[in-house]
């Protein structure tokens, strides 16, 4: 069942007067209830089954007998007095403007504000993002061709 009759069931079902209509076929469950103002339809399509998941054991690692831990928490106090550039969109990150071009920065990259730091692409739109802070570049969060979410860590930013 196309989108298109699942629409004319709805507007026939709202001009039949009828209350809520339910019709269930073999690979989808639609439930149709007018009001007197509204129309609601939940539409329901069963997931396409799936293989069942292979478990794979991996070999175990050996850990080493002195786990830094202090390191970690040192490494995030140290961080803490870095700016932070963040993702202001969802999409894919580029370090470059194009594949045989350099990286916008890198570790060590002097940057202004202004500067181009990378590109996102979300939905076929190519984003130049823009550094608000001015600094050297100490530490690159992401990957190139990365995907990236909404207020994402990129890069670390030494302000002095």
């Amino acid at each position: 069942m196309d989108i298109k009759e699942i629409q004319n069931l709805i507007k026939f079902v709202a001009k039949s007067g009828a209350n809520e209509v339910k019709l269930e076929m073999e690979d989808i469950k639609i439930t149709i209830k007018t009001g007197s103002e509204r129309t609601e339809v939940t539409y329901t399509q069963p997931a396409p089954m799936m293989a069942a998941p292979q478990v794979i054991q991996a070999a175990p690692v050996e850990t080493p007998s002195e786990t830094p831990k202090n390191t970690i928490a040192n490494d995030s106090e140290n961080d803490s007095k870095y700016l932070t550039i963040k993702s202001p969109i969802i999409g894919t990150l580029y370090r470059k403007p194009s594949p045989e071009k350099p990286l916008f920065v890198e570790v060590g990259s002097t940057i202004n504000v202004g500067d181009t730091v990378c590109i996102i692409e979300a939905m076929k739109l190519f984003n130049e993002i823009e550094s608000e802070v001015s600094g050297t570049i100490v530490k690159v969060l992401i990957d190139d061709s990365s995907p990236v979410e909404f207020d994402q860590p990129l890069f670390l930013v030494d302000p002095s």
